[in-house]
């Protein structure tokens, strides 16, 4: 399953962004270090579900809304110079060991210093953040390759480079991604003899590549509008910025439960149900809600989660059944399943996400909207229905 961190420095709304995502119980408050050990909990990534071309309800849907689950980690909060051990920084970046990818929650409010105090709104620059999270992330793993360096490079004289990609690999970052990077930067061939600056350098490229980051600008409803106008300037230079409010997010998501408003995660707007029975006090935090939402096209949590998956991940959503031509499972449900794989994936990779003897005894697949076979070399494209056929 994909595994998203969730990066921040302390009370800039991560924990927020995070239940308001998972729905998990975490604890929220106004000082930092609210978040003490890692929280973990399911996100769901959205999608349309095939089962509209059907006209039919599968019953793993939303009113034609599919979503597939994601793992989400929320760490501790992420101060200046954490990689020296500042803050609970070893904590945090540890946590992220297993991250695919980082969504840094910035307090686009300037509402909290560089520690998570609080102060006068629009007093802290939030591209401040971008900044030392960036920086952090870099050196923390700097920092866990070259206290092994010594020893890396005497193997790597005698052996070649496995040792590296192992250390790599327990990073959660594979050798493909570490061996583009040494032929694309200007570094020498022999990675033995690299200089600190050199491993330095690799860190910072190698960083972004493994464990790429999406910018969500969070408290949009109290953020001066040149912050966020600085903040969205950063889709120039190469970042994802996402405009949020997670508190906004949270509120309506409580509120769907409790029957207060239709809302699906990933609306832009959402109904009140019962406005009767609301006190002028809640009808005008929801009429705020909305207000925000029309701004920003809804409350940007779910299109936070949604990019980081499909845009910088890469990914798209394959639907495996046992009957190609109802689109059902040996049971007689429809689309019971969904998977994320990343684009390029084939029916084979489906069928190890599967079950693994499904994947060892794979022999083809059926494309069950064009009723055609296919082979293994068959690249999945979103929203595929997959037949798969095996041995087993």
């Amino acid at each position: 399953m994909i595994k998203i961190g969730i990066a921040g420095k302390p009370n800039s709304g991560k924990s927020t962004f995070f239940k308001s995502a998972t729905l998990a119980d975490v604890e929220i408050a106004n000082y930092p270090f609210t978040t003490i050990d890692a929280n973990q909990g399911i996100a769901f990534a959205r999608s349309v579900c095939p089962c509209n071309e059907l006209d039919v309800h599968c019953g793993h849907c939303k009113d034609g809304i599919r979503f597939t689950p994601i793992e989400m980690i929320d760490v501790a909060g992420l101060v200046p110079d954490a990689h020296l051990g500042k803050g609970l920084g070893n904590e945090f970046l540890d946590n992220l060991r297993q991250a695919d990818a980082i969504i840094d929650v910035i307090d686009a409010s300037g509402s909290t210093d560089e520690n998570g105090n609080i102060v006068e709104v629009g007093r802290y620059d939030p591209l401040k953040e971008v900044d030392f999270i960036e920086k952090e992330l870099s050196m923390w793993l700097y920092n866990v390759i070259h206290r092994d360096w010594n020893r890396i490079s005497r193997k790597m004289r005698q052996d070649g480079l496995n040792i590296f990609f192992d250390k790599l690999a327990g990073l959660n970052i594979n050798r493909q991604d570490a061996i583009y990077l040494i032929n694309k930067i200007d570094l020498p061939d022999e990675v033995y003899r690299w200089s600190d600056e050199e491993l330095m350098l690799f860190s910072n490229h190698l960083i972004k590549k493994s464990k790429p980051i999406l910018i969500v600008a969070n408290k949009v409803d109290i953020a001066p509008e040149e912050n966020i106008a600085r903040l969205q300037k950063l889709n120039e230079k190469g970042y994802k910025v996402i405009l949020t409010t997670a508190d906004g997010e949270l509120a309506l998501r409580f509120a769907e439960k409790r029957g207060i408003v239709k809302y699906i995660p990933g609306d832009k707007d959402f109904d009140i149900i019962n406005v009767e029975g609301l006190n002028k006090k809640q009808l005008d935090a929801l009429y705020f809600i909305k207000g925000i939402m029309k701004k920003i096209g809804g409350t940007g949590v779910q299109e936070a989660i949604n990019t980081a998956v499909f845009d910088i991940l890469n990914m798209v959503v394959v639907y495996p059944v046992e009957n190609e031509k109802k689109w059902t499972d040996k049971n007689g449900n429809i689309l019971p399943d969904s998977f994320l794989l990343k684009r390029g994936s084939t029916p084979r990779d489906l069928a190890y996400q599967v079950h693994s003897e499904i994947g060892d005894s794979f022999l083809f697949a059926i494309d069950s909207r064009r009723n055609m076979r296919v082979g293994e070399n068959y690249e999945l494209k979103d929203n595929d229905v997959i037949k798969i056929v095996s041995t087993k």
